[in-house]
């Protein structure tokens, strides 16, 4: 019916030489989608984002998929997502909800619209002064400082009081966050939403010693079954999004005081979907872009 584009990078495609180290959580997505795409009679093609656009010729519909150098790269993968959309081919998330979702500070307009959020400084520059000024806001002996367009923790940097020098800089537009031991505690919850619907729900945990929950750094996740508040909550954060309902989301959130879930990220870009929690992502997935392609 349809071929549908895969968009990964360098350092996620088979073969290239390059692959990162949780490069198998491609494969695993690939595995998922690709039967699912095959009954309904779509042809799913991986292709390198970068790739000259000849390569896309005859595409019908794109997925995002595991474009991880993107944040790197931030204006040239806008531009080749416009590009494709002006081309004719439907673009899943598009870049308008892409562009929204890029710089953390979205965070800042869900937290408007009543999502509860971890409290946060956002600053172009942080040095120690700033991190001092922040434990000292936040009451907290340890923060974490977070790109503003970045992509599965990587120059995440965990700042302790008592470890902090005075030369000490983060030398680009940041997030500030007080560090929640919660993190380790309990880990993070993934709730997986395709066209607004609960796909499954996950549990992330870091490695001992570690508070970074991805699998580049030891995280491990498992089933997740979850409450009706946390339903409720994981759901105020999807129709509080200022667009119509995404193909595809994944909202993380972290327990705080009194239980309540605070939000740590709307994932709307190229999020790993975990098909080993979750194995009937493929399916729909496959069923959403087949009732979109024929609403077309």
């Amino acid at each position: 019916m349809a071929n549908i584009g895969f968009l990964a990078c360098e350092t996620t495609l088979p073969g290239s030489g390059q692959r990162r180290g949780d490069a198998y959580e491609h494969d695993l997505t690939i595995g998922a989608l690709q039967p699912e795409m095959r009954a309904h009679g779509h042809d799913l093609q991986v292709i390198d984002w970068e790739a000259p656009v000849e390569l896309f010729a005859g595409i019908d519909f794109v997925l995002l998929g595991t474009a991880w150098n993107y944040q790197d790269r931030a204006d040239a993968f806008l531009n080749r997502l416009e590009a494709l959309e002006k081309g004719g081919i439907a673009v899943c998330n598009p870049p308008e909800i892409v562009r929204w979702n890029m710089t953390k500070t979205y965070l800042r307009e869900l937290d408007s619209a009543g999502a509860p959020t971890i409290p946060t400084r956002w600053l172009d520059r942080v040095t120690a002064t700033d991190a001092r000024a922040a434990m000292e806001d936040f009451d907290c002996d340890a923060l974490v400082v977070k790109r503003q367009v970045g992509a599965g923790a990587l120059g995440q940097e965990l700042v302790r009081r008592d470890e902090l020098s005075d030369d000490w800089t983060f030398a680009m537009p940041a997030m500030v966050q007080p560090f929640l031991p919660a993190i380790a505690e309990h880990g993070e919850l993934s709730f997986v939403f395709v066209e607004g619907r609960l796909s499954h729900a996950l549990r992330k945990r870091p490695a001992p010693g570690d508070y970074r929950i991805q699998s580049l750094y030891g995280g491990r996740e498992e089933t997740h079954d979850s409450t009706p508040g946390e339903l409720d909550a994981a759901h105020a954060v999807v129709d509080a999004l200022p667009f119509p309902v995404p193909l595809y989301a994944r909202i993380d959130m972290l327990k705080g005081a009194q239980e309540q879930l605070n939000l740590m990220e709307v994932e709307l870009i190229e999020p790993y979907l975990y098909p080993e929690q979750g194995p009937r992502i493929g399916a729909h997935i496959a069923a959403a872009i087949t009732r979109r392609i024929a609403a077309s």
